[in-house]
């Protein structure tokens, strides 16, 4: 008789914002793929219910929820509803984002305003609603932030100061929680072949049709979520992924003056005759 296969994550519940696509439904399936029961977050409708039906046929317990992580109240009902449904939170994913591509000087403050209630705010409201839960399972916390929250990147200032804010938020928590059992990792990815450059935000609010510059080659959602899954386990606080991302994370922390100066150039052509 074979063996049942042990799965690592059995017992636990992972929920992740912005699981509907890119990383989030890499995590979504990589958590479930490993024994997980999963709440999935998402404004999309139909990708939440897409997911469900998804892990469903492979025999996951898993539902969708269709939650816009800007609305404080509702990441409270959803989170509540999400505990009933399951008993608990051991993983939270903080993985709801929007970015945005435009010249300070030509950026509406609304767009800044939108940027944070996305990337900051969502996830703090959700954690929030969550972190109880997450005391008592002794959990761990994901944050997706990105290269951009550890350093400067030309044209994103109101994504970077999202990302930095995210660090100061949670990495501040950290001191709070760790004693309680609870682990917060601080996710940053380098560039990754998602959805979320084709809904940046220009400096009036619409979407922008400005190209996207690159450094390196793109990561996968896939790689990120085994990435993330193993320092999970390893109950880690920081991931950097990609070789141009550990690159650009030693020279901003070692020559920051360096690090402007390559952001710059790599970056500069993007704010031409914008």
């Amino acid at each position: 008789m074979k063996k049942e296969e042990i799965k690592i994550l059995a017992g636990k519940t992972a929920v992740v914002t912005g699981g509907a696509s890119g990383i989030g439904a890499a995590f979504c399936k990589k958590f479930a793929a490993e024994g997980a029961a999963v709440a999935c977050l998402d404004m999309d409708q139909v990708g939440v219910s897409r997911m469900e039906k998804e892990l469903h046929d492979l025999g996951i317990d898993a539902r969708g929820y269709c939650l816009d992580v800007t609305d404080e109240d509702a990441c409270f009902s959803v989170l509540k509803k999400v505990i009933k449904d399951f008993g608990a939170i051991d993983i939270l994913c903080n993985n709801a984002g929007i970015t945005q591509r435009s010249a300070f000087r030509n950026t509406d403050i609304s767009v800044y305003r939108r940027v944070m209630e996305v990337n900051f705010f969502g996830s703090l409201a959700c954690t929030k609603a969550a972190l109880e839960s997450l005391i008592d399972r002794q959990g761990t916390i994901v944050v997706t932030s990105s290269i951009a929250g550890i350093g400067p990147l030309l044209g994103r200032t109101g994504y970077s100061a999202s990302k930095h804010a995210l660090h100061g938020l949670f990495e501040s928590l950290r001191t709070e929680v760790s004693g309680l059992g609870v682990n917060i990792l601080m996710l940053c990815p380098g560039f990754t072949r998602t959805n979320l450059q084709k809904r940046a935000l220009d400096g009036d609010g619409t979407v922008t049709t400005h190209p996207q510059s690159k450094i390196g080659a793109e990561d996968t959602p896939e790689h990120v979520a085994d990435r993330v899954l193993e320092a999970i386990l390893q109950r880690k606080s920081m991931l950097v992924l990609t070789r141009n991302g550990k690159i650009g994370y030693l020279i901003r922390r070692l020559f920051p003056a360096l690090y402007e100066s390559i952001v710059t150039r790599k970056f500069s052509h993007e704010l031409k005759n914008r």
